[in-house]
Formats: structure tokens, C-alpha cells, sequence
């Protein structure tokens, strides 16, 4: 059977923005508050001897790094693509989520470590100085999630909200522990939030790191329906066929497609894939398709291979 000549459709881009990231200012932002907020934290919880501020400061610290790694792969997927990277440095962006997760276990640990250390030392600890910064912290976190309550398609945004969400939280447990100190007297009770403020961090992370990693393994997206997408290929007109579909994150906020279509009657048509590219783009959230068209022959069907058919086709592909 001979080929017929691929062709791709226009490319069309509604929605997306390749300029600077909308919200970089607010990571700027977040990370400048954070960062005053974690000096402040660590020099009060010195002084009060509590070990639950400099937990809280510990989580904020890794909060700002986490920010600060967001923003620097929001600015790296604005590179164009080059001949060594040909979809540019969009990875970067899952790449960053990743380190964010991991970095936010590493202090977890570091916290528990000291926590369970702190049960033994009985410490005495300056309640009141720990109510005051902690209910600072309450204020500050709290401004900083509302910072990234819009715009939270994307990954690290919505990383950014949930952490800012959950520092706040916390700082409210910090404030109630100060409480409880003032008024029994009860040392033990700072290691114990600080135990309590790690199980919330692992709580709040653990989604992070496994999405994360589903991304940086070319896994599915989250929210991406590949059963209904293949039945939705399957439903075409003409389509008997639909093999080697994958589907995967080109980073935290673009999914990309691949599949092989076998239609008999296969002819490249511009204007069906651009109408293609699109529903894929509104029904599912794909931004970038590439279909290849294929004429059964008589070897379909037949063993091996992984693919169904073995026939010559045309490619095409398109992007909304």
C-alpha cells in the first residue's frame, strides 16, 4: 500500500500565555514574606527555647526554597524550543515540583528527629512569645495562600496554595500550643506539636510527591480520562482502530497526545484535525496532538508486534 503524504494542521494556541508567567509576582511575593517571616521565627523560637516555632520555621524555610524552585521553572519554560531541547525547558516545572516534595520530607524529618530528642531535654519554653510569633505566622501565611487561591491548574501553584494553606493551619496549632504551655506549664507539649506539625506536612506532601513523580515518569496526568479519551478517538467517523495512544505531562500545565488511528478511507484533511486538536483540547485538556492516520491491510489483525496493524499511513498532528 503507498503512503500518502503527511501533512500537519494549523496550530492554534487559545488560552495560553508564552509570555512572562501570570504568576510570578506572586511567587516573588510569597517567597519575600516567607523568607522575613522565617528570620523572625527562628530568632523568637531561640529565644523562647521552643522548638515548635523553629519547626514551624523549618516547614516555612522549605516552603520559600519551594517557591523560589517554582518560579525558577515557571521562568525556564518560557525558553523557546532549540535543536538539543525540541519542547524547550518545560519539564522543568515537573522537575521542580518533585525537588519541592522531597525537600519538604527532608525537613520533616529533621523535625521529628528533634521533637523526639525535645521529650527528654524538658526544656522550658516562653509560651507567650510562642503565641504572639505563631499568631503572626497565622496572619502572614493566611495572605500568602490567598496569593495563589486564583490560577491553581497548574501544579506549583496549587502546591504553593495548599502549603501556604497548610503553614497557616499549623501556626494556628503553634498559637493554641503556646496556650497550653502558658497555662499548665507543660514543656513536653512543644515537641509534640512539632511531631504533629511533621505528620501534617507528610499528610500534605505526600499527593504532591506522587503526582510529581507520575509526571517526571510520563505517567497520565491527574484529571485526564484515558479510557474516555480512547473511547472518544475509537468514536470517530471512519476509525476502526486505536493503537499506540499515550498521553503524558509536558509539564505541570501542558499534557501532550500520541496515537496511531486506522481509518480505510484515511486522507489528511486540516481542518478535521484542527477541529480534532480542539475537542481533545476542551473535553480533556490536551494541548498538544499528534495522530497518525493509517489504511488497514490485510496483515491487521494477524501476530505480532504490539500494534494491531502494520500499515503505511500519513502523519498529522496540531496543537490548540
Amino acid at each position: 500500500m503507498s503512503a500518502d503524504s503527511g501533512a500537519y494542521a494549523p496550530h492554534a494556541h487559545p488560552g495560553h500565555a508564552h509570555g512572562a508567567p501570570r504568576s510570578s509576582w506572586r511567587f516573588g511575593l510569597g517567597i519575600a514574606l516567607n523568607l522575613l517571616f522565617v528570620a523572625g521565627e527562628v530568632a523568637y523560637g531561640l529565644r523562647a527555647h521552643s522548638l515548635a516555632l523553629i519547626a514551624d520555621a523549618g516547614h516555612n524555610l522549605g516552603d520559600a526554597l519551594g517557591l523560589l524552585l517554582a518560579l525558577a521553572a515557571a521562568l525556564a519554560a518560557r525558553r523557546p524550543p532549540s535543536h538539543r531541547h525540541t519542547y524547550g525547558m518545560r519539564r522543568a516545572s515537573i522537575l521542580a515540583a518533585l525537588a519541592n516534595a522531597i525537600l519538604l520530607l527532608v525537613v520533616v524529618g529533621g523535625i521529628a528527629w528533634e521533637a523526639i530528642g525535645r521529650f527528654a531535654a524538658r526544656v522550658p519554653v516562653a509560651g507567650g512569645t510562642v503565641m504572639l510569633v505563631a499568631a503572626a505566622g497565622v496572619a502572614v501565611n493566611g495572605l500568602a495562600a490567598l496569593l495563589f487561591l486564583r490560577d491553581r491548574k497548574d501544579l506549583n501553584v496549587r502546591a504553593a496554595f495548599a502549603h501556604m494553606l497548610s503553614d497557616a493551619a499549623v501556626s494556628l496549632g503553634v498559637v493554641i500550643a503556646g496556650l497550653a504551655i502558658r497555662l499548665t506549664g507543660r514543656a513536653w507539649l512543644d515537641p509534640a506539636v512539632s511531631l504533629a506539625i511533621a505528620v501534617v506536612i507528610v499528610f500534605g506532601t505526600w499527593e504532591l510527591l506522587r503526582e510529581s513523580l507520575r509526571l517526571a515518569m510520563d505517567g497520565v496526568p491527574v484529571g485526564v480520562d484515558l479510557p474516555a479519551v480512547e473511547a472518544f478517538l475509537r468514536a470517530l467517523p471512519g476509525v476502526t482502530t486505536v493503537h499506540d495512544l499515550h498521553i503524558w505531562g509536558m509539564s505541570t500545565t501542558e499534557v501532550a497526545l500520541t496515537a496511531h488511528l486506522v481509518k480505510p478511507d484515511a486522507q489528511v484533511d486540516d481542518a478535521v484535525l484542527e477541529r480534532l486538536a480542539r475537542e481533545l483540547h476542551d473535553r480533556f485538556g490536551i494541548e498538544h496532538t499528534t495522530i497518525q492516520l493509517e489504511h488497514a491491510d490485510e496483515r491487521c489483525g494477524q501476530a505480532g508486534g504490539s500494534s494491531p496493524c502494520t500499515p503505511a499511513g500519513s502523519a498529522a498532528g496540531a496543537r490548540v
